[in-house]
């Protein structure tokens, strides 16, 4: 069914869409009308689910990883694919419930360290320092901030901690759009990009069993757990979760900053003046604009905002709606770039926390930075056509600016 086909939403606190497209360009006020209302909403949309909108809500549920597991994230199940071969494969650490998790986890910590990642900012600057050259060539007054840039970057930034060639990217783009955006509406297509994802990272894999190099691919075969190799299987699924989390989560993130940028200019006009303040207003980005919502699957009957949720149900863990709870954030849906105080769950909480956020935030301020720099007076082109994605993970598709 297509997105026009499907009923319009009438009562969002029994019968929410995530895909809707008013909410997915703006769900804010959607979540504020929930919380008021119904704090943790339910649908039969999608397979079902339910969203809780509240801080307190979100986090209690990320914590108790005893009633709640993450053996399936996906906030848009694998709905219509009954064979049990077209399901997708566990993705370690994030599809792994304790005790494995301690250690599945553990294995890539060292990768996403703020040490190991400054290995990657000189790669990341050169890399948005040429894009920027291309957008502001001589002549050129318009470009698709999200197209030519935002979506240029977390990919190939990913392709060299996972050491592929960097014109492999676009086959990444291809695949990260067909699970994370498309899936839900194009499931069979969306079984097609697994499958050669897969078949492409098991091929890296032999590749690396015969000559090692200097990426996280030859390192976790290097890994061993109680003496013993990881499984092919695992270091796959570990290698497919860096590509699908690393690439739309941060390049979502790039794009919603830089759309605040240019219809805001006092606060593009502030960071030019005063780039030190940059990890702040990256901060409240993330707060502001949170790409990411996970799910988890109850694995007992729970009482969660006067509501039952049973065994067998999916949860939505809105990090964005828990972010804006005025219980929590003071003025919550105004963006605050100098937001002193600011304990957001842009990247999860509990055992769950993003792995990668030290490589996320550095890739926004090295991001954000090098487009002020080189383009510090910018807007929307009312010309073009702002596009949006939602459901996994939301932020624009195309961000039209012109300059």
């Amino acid at each position: 069914m297509s997105l026009a086909e499907r009923p319009a939403v009438h009562d969002w606190m029994n019968d929410f869409d995530v895909l809707e497209p008013a909410f997915t360009a703006d769900p804010g006020p959607r979540y504020a009308e929930i919380r008021s209302n119904e704090p943790v909403a339910r649908t039969e949309r999608w397979g079902g689910a339910w969203m809780p909108t509240r801080y307190d809500d979100v986090v209690t549920v990320a914590y108790d990883v005893e009633r709640f597991s993450s053996r399936d994230v996906g906030v848009l199940p694998f709905v219509g694919l009954e064979r049990e071969s077209d399901r997708p494969p566990a993705s370690p650490p994030i599809t792994s419930d304790p005790p494995d998790h301690t250690w599945h986890r553990r294995l890539i910590l060292p990768y996403f360290s703020p040490k190991a990642v400054e290995r990657y900012e000189v790669f990341t600057r050169e890399l948005c320092r040429e894009l920027m050259t291309a957008i502001t060539a001589e002549g050129r007054h318009h470009a698709d901030a999200a197209v030519e840039y935002a979506q240029q970057i977390p990919p190939r930034v990913i392709a060299e901690i996972i050491g592929v060639p960097r014109e492999d990217t676009d086959r990444f783009v291809e695949w990260t759009r067909a699970v994370l955006e498309n899936g839900a509406l194009q499931p069979e297509a969306r079984l097609v990009a697994r499958k050669e994802m897969l078949t492409y990272f098991f091929g890296l894999l032999d590749s690396r069993k015969k000559e090692r190099r200097d990426d996280i691919t030859s390192f976790l075969l290097d890994q061993e757990v109680d003496g013993q190799p990881l499984r092919d299987g695992h270091i796959v699924g570990t290698i497919t979760l860096l590509l699908i989390a690393g690439i739309d989560t941060t390049w979502s993130s790039i794009g919603s900053a830089l759309l605040h940028l240019a219809t805001h200019p006092e606060d593009r006009r502030r960071l030019v003046a005063e780039p030190e303040l940059l990890p702040t207003a990256v901060e409240e980005f993330l707060r502001a604009y949170s790409p990411v919502t996970m799910a988890r699957i109850a694995t007992a009957d729970v009482e969660l905002g006067g509501r039952t949720i049973h065994s067998g149900d999916r949860v939505l863990l809105t990090f964005p709606a828990a972010n804006r709870d005025p219980e929590h954030f003071e003025r919550p849906d105004e963006v605050l770039i100098d937001r002193a105080h600011n304990r957001h769950v842009a990247f999860g909480v509990g055992i769950h926390r993003c792995a990668g956020s030290n490589l996320a935030r550095m890739e926004m301020q090295v991001a954000i930075g090098e487009w002020l720099s080189a383009l510090a007076d910018f807007e929307l082109d009312p010309h073009g056509e702002l596009t949006f994605a939602g459901g996994q993970v939301r932020g624009p598709r195309n961000l039209p600016v012109t300059y």
